[in-house]
């Protein structure tokens, strides 16, 4: 029979070994917590690092102004869960196609050619057709070379973009780069924004209100008619948000809806 004594030493015994157990666990706890959190912040700056990168310029600037060359999604793809199927090819590629972007300044139509870049056209086409571009603001103005309105990302931060990435189309289209490893973009020009890597454009493109060089690797697609030319230009007059050089424009361009249509 367990004496009474015998008892309080086994009870005692059972208590120390559950509080063992406990501080156990919890500093298991506390290290995978800590680890995670080093994974956190390990993640967080390369993504700083990312989006840094493209907010460099090519110039050896290396302060807050962006990139001299319009940025679209991060280098890094998205998840695998997340990527989606570029959108079937459904155009006429030999018809000319328009889109129009409602905007509270504006209306801006933008003449595409199907024979030039066919899979770029198809995908602004299947997005503006499931409303994607609908209630997006445009954000990022540059008031300085380049000379750029740049819209076309749900995140608003020049990350964001479809899921999936098209391949660069019509790249000679401005003719052969001079000496400075650039090209003119006439006003009115509507390309492609990427990430600087090839066939990395996803749903940013950038509309150039003032003739401006850059390199030819973005996919011209489109020009601007001359109301929405000047529907911009009137943006850019207005600045870039806090005075700054290239930013939120200080006019806020909202694409209440965004169409496809042929012809």
């Amino acid at each position: 029979m367990v004496s009474s004594d015998q008892r309080r030493r086994q009870l005692a015994r059972e208590k120390f070994e559950r509080q063992q157990k406990r501080r156990a666990q919890a500093r298991r706890r506390k290290q995978r917590n800590t680890v995670i959190a080093a994974a956190v912040a390990v993640v967080l700056a390369a993504g700083a690092a990312a989006y840094a990168s493209i907010g460099l310029s090519d110039n050896g600037d290396t302060g807050d102004r962006a990139s001299d060359e319009p940025a679209a999604q991060p280098s890094t793809p998205a998840p695998a869960e997340s990527k989606v199927p570029e959108p079937a090819l459904s155009i006429d590629r030999k018809a000319a196609y328009t889109m129009t972007l409602t905007t509270g300044q504006g209306a801006v139509g933008i003449a595409m050619e199907a024979s030039k870049t066919p899979r770029t056209v198809n995908s602004f086409k299947a997005l503006a057709d499931k409303g994607y571009f609908d209630d997006m603001k445009c954000h990022r103005l540059s008031t300085q070379e380049p000379y750029v309105l740049q819209c076309g990302d749900p995140k608003g931060d020049g990350t964001g973009g479809p899921g999936y990435n098209i391949p660069d189309e019509n790249l000679k289209a401005l003719g052969k780069a001079g000496a400075d490893g650039k090209v003119p973009y006439p006003a009115g020009t509507v390309a492609m924004a990427n990430t600087g890597q090839p066939d990395s454009g996803g749903s940013q493109f950038f509309m150039v209100y003032k003739d401006t060089r850059l390199p030819p690797s973005y996919t011209v697609f489109g020009k601007m008619d001359a109301a929405g030319l000047k529907t911009v230009q009137d943006v850019a007059k207005a600045g870039v948000e806090g005075g700054a050089e290239d930013g939120a424009p200080a006019t806020a361009v909202t694409i209440r809806k965004a169409t496809v249509t042929k012809g």
